[in-house]
């Protein structure tokens, strides 16, 4: 049943086609009464004799009809609704890169309040008006550091823009090539062809524009800069008081050079802008469409939750109204209709068969858990297959994604033959898709944990085989060792005690036959039997200690898990304590990096203010 306690409008403002309705309905009714026959004016004993029997007959009054026409179909296109259904979520595939200059010339004040911050403001607001896409971010100074990854959380980025800072570089100067090279590749590394790069900076070098130029050329990407600062410059404050001076004790005064950014955005396939107060430089920045391909779209794993309109179903309420429109008779056109029925054909066939589709159906199984009946429902082979996949029939998954050879039904076939244990079959499956996709990051990934399955199995039967076969024999040389087996005959105590002695005492003890055999022994005869028995305590000592190990990473194990939560409990205790300001975090995070740079050998530095 449906819960009606959420029923409300989805296009209410539709209400306001009630009011003609009534006005309308208001007027009809009043003609109609005003609108008098022949009996207002005509004794009624000489009507009939006048006009006729039928002519004093009003016509029918259809006008209650009309206006409950009317407001049933303004109900509908109000859109009333009362449950919400899942629907996927696309999304732009298009990536863009930030690339935020943090060199000390950003801290002139030409742009007040100074540079940089008319910047982050900047950025800012393009992340306000970027609805669509995915979207990172690096700061560079003598080095360059990524700060987000491409991702389509934005508030993440906005919240760590203000953290950003000259200050906070470890390395000092301006090295915008590295920033673009490193730029280019986290768009590669995202397994995104085409993406656009934003340059924010007051100025590049010749020797890092030609860089860029070279980073840029047939990569795929497309550079645009948005230029900070005035071509007069200004000078930078120091934390202490004063400006900054060059080396020959002058103040330093950096300049925007127009010309030649602009130079170096045209070369790269972008554009480039001067900051402005307004969005307008935004608006340009991002309306039209640069690279190809990034107006199409990708599917993304989650779903959002929409209201589902039911404003169709009150329009079955209209054919009743609608039908008596028709010409007389038609009744009677219905009847043959009735007779072609086949009765079995029409007790076959359910409600749902009238409005929705076998894919539909199978789709509404599906959410409702009946994994089986959406099997059978679904004509799509693919759908067919998820349906038997969620259900755990792997087989009936694996014969419904066999009947299209698309990267997607390959891959899934995989699946459904990797959780029936058909390792070789699913291996195949998963190469043959990716030769149709060889992008496809699951498939690359399954394909690579199947071989190591696989490996491990074949391992696994080697190891078995070479135990089985070390068992046999040794099951064997104890079967020759042990006196008293089935597989020989009884020895004569007195021949074996006999063995190694001389002939003499052999005879003396041959010719004086024991009255038991525990007299027969020699006294070195108990020493064979411990030997023999001293593998079957090795075994019962081995079963023992493992037994005991056993017990013992039991122990332990729960001593971890107590471990781990006690762990994690203190880890969540320590982190309530953390601050919410990210500075200091990055501040740590880029001076690692320039070690690890700097041990490796590093890059290039490009010195500038």
């Amino acid at each position: 049943m449906p819960d009606l306690s959420q029923l409300h409008l989805m296009r209410p403002e539709w209400l306001w086609a009630l009011i003609p309705a009534l006005v309308l309905s208001l007027l009809l009714w009043r003609i109609r009464s005003r609108s008098g026959g022949w009996s207002d004016v005509i004794a009624p004993d000489l009507l009939p004799f006048l006009i006729g029997k039928s002519a004093g007959k009003k016509a029918p009054n259809l006008l209650p009809f009309i206006f409950a026409a009317w407001i049933i179909a303004v109900l509908a296109a109000s859109g009333p609704s009362w449950e919400k259904i899942p629907q996927p979520i696309h999304q732009k595939q298009d990536a863009m890169v930030l690339v935020l200059d943090l060199s000390y010339s950003m801290k002139a004040g030409d742009l007040a309040p100074s540079r940089l911050d008319r910047a982050r403001q900047k950025l800012l607001d393009l992340l306000a008006l970027r609805h669509e896409g995915q979207t990172g971010l690096v700061a560079y100074a003598g080095d360059s550091h990524i700060v987000t990854p491409l991702t389509d959380d934005h508030p993440t980025i906005a919240n760590l823009l203000p953290a950003l800072t000259p200050d906070m570089m470890p390395v000092p100067g301006s090295n915008a090539a590295a920033a673009i090279k490193q730029a280019i590749e986290l768009i590669h590394s995202a397994g995104v062809v085409h993406g656009q790069i934003v340059l924010v900076t007051d100025g590049v070098d010749a020797e890092g524009r030609s860089d860029i130029a070279k980073l840029i050329d047939g990569s795929g990407m497309a550079l645009s800069i948005l230029g900070v600062g005035t071509p007069n410059g200004a000078p930078i404050p120091l934390p202490r008081g004063g400006f900054l001076k060059d080396d020959q004790g002058t103040i330093a005064i950096p300049k925007l050079d127009i010309a030649s950014l602009q130079s170096l955005a045209s070369n790269s396939s972008g554009r480039y802008l001067n900051i402005q107060i307004d969005d307008s430089d935004l608006e340009s920045l991002l309306s039209d469409t640069i690279l190809p391909g990034s107006e199409q779209t990708q599917a993304l794993d989650r779903t959002a939750d929409a209201w589902e309109d039911k404003g169709y179903l009150l329009t079955l309420l209209l054919i009743p109204l609608v039908l008596p429109l028709f010409r007389k008779g038609w009744v009677i056109c219905l009847v043959p209709l009735v007779l072609l029925m086949n009765p079995e054909t029409t007790m076959a066939q359910s409600w749902d068969d009238w409005w929705l589709t076998p894919d539909q159906q199978g789709q509404r199984a599906l959410e409702s858990g009946d994994s089986a009946g959406a099997t059978e429902l679904f004509e799509s082979p693919d759908w067919a297959g998820t349906a038997a996949y969620r259900g755990e029939d792997f087989k009936a998954a694996e014969t419904h994604f066999s009947k299209t050879e698309t990267a997607s039904s390959l891959y899934n076939k995989g699946n459904a033959l990797a959780k029936g244990g058909k390792l070789d079959e699913a291996i195949d499956a998963y190469k043959d898709s990716l030769e149709l996709r060889p992008d496809e990051i699951d498939a690359i990934e399954n394909l690579a944990l199947l071989e190591k399955l696989k490996e491990q199995q074949e391992q696994q039967e080697q190891e078995q085989q070479e135990d089985g076969e070390k068992s046999d024999e040794e099951n064997q040389d104890k079967s020759e060792q042990q006196p008293g087996s089935d597989s020989e005959e009884p020895s004569d105590p007195s021949k074996e005690s006999s063995e190694g002695q001389p002939e003499d005492e052999q005879e003396q003890d041959s010719s004086e036959p024991p009255e038991s055999e525990e007299e027969a022994e020699p006294e070195e005869a108990p020493a064979e039997p411990e030997e023999q028995e001293q593998p079957s305590q090795e075994e019962q000592e081995a079963a023992a200690a493992e037994a005991a190990a056993a017990e013992a990473a039991a122990a332990e194990a729960e001593e971890a898990s107590e471990a781990d939560e006690e762990e994690e409990q203190a880890m969540q205790q320590w982190l309530r304590r953390v601050p919410d300001d990210p500075s200091g975090l990055l501040r740590e995070k880029f001076k690692y990096e320039s070690q690890q740079r700097q041990e490796q050998g590093g890059g290039k530095r490009h010195e500038a203010y």
